[in-house]
């Protein structure tokens, strides 16, 4: 029951993930394959399953194994909850994750102060909602309040920073999880 393990797996996250960590484009990795782009795009969308063959093909072509992809795929289906009572009670600010494992979004709760001299750049977009309290936040040299229930919308590439304007303020941030960046105290233009 709930049990995600006899689900298909999507190799696609697995693929794109290695491609990227070692600097590749789709076209490199397609002639060292013998593979053409549009298949390779096909399967790290998971919109292709590669045969044995193929998948063994890309594997060498990203210096890996096939089991090495497998094992770090994505089940297709999964259902996972993360219960707040999952975690042991810590001094506040505290950090948590709100969803387990590599998927295409990345979600945090973060609880208490912020280390408001931190800057952020998320490649990807990036939803911040206030669950409790209020949040001021700089972002694109501009100065946004922000109270329960408030939420605000980041495109990638954006760089900002923020801090808990109130005790007990909750943030929930949801971002698109390949690549995300935080870069500390750039100086600004």
């Amino acid at each position: 029951m709930g049990d995600h393990k006899e689900q298909p797996l999507r190799v696609g996250a697995a693929v794109r993930r290695r491609r990227r960590a070692l600097e590749l484009t789709l076209a490199v990795v397609a002639e060292r394959s013998g593979l053409s782009v549009p298949f390779l795009s096909q399967v790290e969308n998971d919109r292709a399953r590669p045969s044995t063959s193929s998948l063994e093909k890309v594997a060498d072509a990203l210096r890996t194994t096939a089991v090495e992809l497998l094992a770090a795929a994505d089940p297709a289906c999964s259902v996972d909850v993360v219960r707040a009572d999952d975690i042991e009670p810590l001094p506040q600010p505290r950090t948590r994750s709100l969803v387990r494992g590599h998927h295409q979004m990345h979600a945090s709760e973060f609880t208490g102060d912020h280390d408001a001299g931190r800057e952020f750049q998320y490649r990807n977009d990036q939803l911040m909602y206030v669950a409790d309290g209020a949040v001021e936040i700089e972002a694109e040299g501009r100065a946004y309040r922000l109270g329960r229930g408030d939420t605000l919308y980041l495109t990638g590439g954006v760089r900002h920073r923020w801090r808990a304007a109130e005790s007990d303020t909750r943030v929930i941030v949801v971002a698109v999880a390949e690549h995300i960046e935080a870069v500390r105290d750039r100086p600004r233009r």
